[in-house]
């Protein structure tokens, strides 16, 4: 996914400046990577969007800033811990030809047989794999269907990576996901124990 996103370049600094850019509706930003670094502003709630699309992070951004188009994707942002409002960004420039690495989410679908048949539990083992790729290659997620997996099968990073445009630098026999047998837990029956008995207390009998 590609998306646009309309920047201005900020000339100063510091917490005072980032306070007066939030007032004003925007927030600060910097663009890192090829060359020297830019100090920006942009608007939270275009980044908010871009951020929970399919893609998220991993969205290919034509950042316009000052008449130009630079490919960018987002590295980090700081979000307010109550209000989980945009406080930050960080921009990565890069190149359309040059190899990116990046994070990419696994998404599962389909309700496994060995759950329905079996009485399994479908168990997620991983939900990101690590992914070498050109810009414009990044998968948005990586799908898995597990309709048909049963009790002990599994899906391996080299399953969902084969005949890709990009490269999953996670082991191939890694499992992201698989079915395994419900866990059985056997309770210990306790041990009735015995009461003492107790000798009545009482006047001596007389003869």
């Amino acid at each position: 996914m590609e998306a646009t996103l309309e920047a201005v370049t900020r000339q100063t600094r510091g917490k005072n400046e980032a306070r007066r850019q939030r007032v004003a509706g925007r927030i600060p930003a910097v663009v890192y990577g090829g060359g020297d670094s830019v100090a920006i502003t942009v608007d939270p709630k275009q980044l908010y969007r871009l951020l929970h699309s399919e893609a998220g992070m991993n969205t290919l951004i034509s950042l316009q800033l000052d008449g130009t188009t630079t490919p960018v994707i987002v590295k980090h942002y700081l979000l307010q811990p109550v209000t989980h409002q945009l406080l930050h960004a960080d921009f990565y420039r890069v190149n359309m030809s040059k190899k990116v690495q990046v994070k990419v989410q696994v998404r599962v679908h389909g309700e496994p047989r060995g759950v329905k048949q079996q009485g399994g539990v479908l168990d997620f083992l991983h939900r990101e794999v690590d992914v070498e790729s050109l810009p414009g290659d990044i998968p948005e997620h990586i799908d898995i269907d597990v309709s048909n997996l049963m009790i002990g099968d599994g899906v391996a990073v080299r399953d969902v990576s084969e005949g890709k445009a990009w490269v999953a630098l996670n082991p191939p026999e890694q499992l992201l996901v698989h079915v395994v047998a419900p866990r059985v837990v056997v309770e210990d029956t306790p041990a009735v124990v015995a009461e003492p008995e107790v000798a009545k207390k009482g006047k001596p009998e007389t003869k």
